[in-house]
């Protein structure tokens, strides 16, 4: 039998992250300007609830609206920072916070193209992974996709987090199209052979 331990010591509170690559700040309005450039690209929100995302102003209310959520206890949104630009090139977020059962999702993630095929994906969910565990005494993180996204499906999988089942009509996207959502998680006991992974894979 697995007994809950430790305690869930979960902060809304905005918390940076900073690793080699990447550093995850708490989201801010500002940001939405060093955004647009990078989030000027309809397949990135393909899959997403947002609608598309095509121009400063679409940016400023995702922006916006994540912050609301952030106010109502239910988000903590991030801006994904390049270190070598010091510009913010992504989001990303904890959702889903569940503190009675000591649970919360990564999820809202995106990267503008030139930086996919980099470390920084990794090395986020490196750092949200380890903070969600480490310091939050997080037991379960999950992360959701599309079924129709491979490409993050494939994702999720290199890093070690194990795929659960399908959602199937879960979510209602802005054109009316029915998606399913694949999940996934990573549980507390299993955190020490994904940290490894995750570190051998940033060395």
């Amino acid at each position: 039998m697995c007994k809950m331990r430790g305690m869930f010591n979960i902060e809304l509170e905005p918390v940076t992250l900073t690793g080699r690559q990447v550093r995850l700040e708490p989201l801010r309005r500002d940001h939405a300007a060093q955004l647009w450039p990078h989030a000027n690209e309809a397949d990135i929100w393909r899959y997403m609830p947002y609608g598309l995302i095509d121009s400063p102003a679409r940016v400023d209310w995702l922006v916006g609206d994540l912050l609301g959520r952030q106010a109502k206890g239910t988000d903590l949104p991030f801006a994904q920072i390049d270190l070598v630009s010091n510009q913010a090139i992504g989001m990303t977020r904890y959702m889903t916070i569940e503190p009675a059962n000591k649970g919360l999702e990564i999820g809202g993630t995106w990267l503008g193209q030139s930086f996919r095929r980099t470390a920084i994906n990794t090395e986020a969910k490196y750092l949200l992974l380890r903070h969600a565990f480490e310091q939050l005494g997080a037991i379960r993180v999950q992360l959701r996709t599309d079924l129709r996204n491979a490409r993050s499906q494939r994702a999720i999988e290199r890093i070690g987090a194990v795929r659960e089942g399908v959602f199937r009509h879960n979510v209602i996207l802005p054109d009316g199209y029915l998606r399913s959502s694949v999940f996934y998680s990573v549980l507390a006991d299993e955190w020490s052979s994904v940290k490894i992974r995750l570190e051998t894979m940033l060395s």
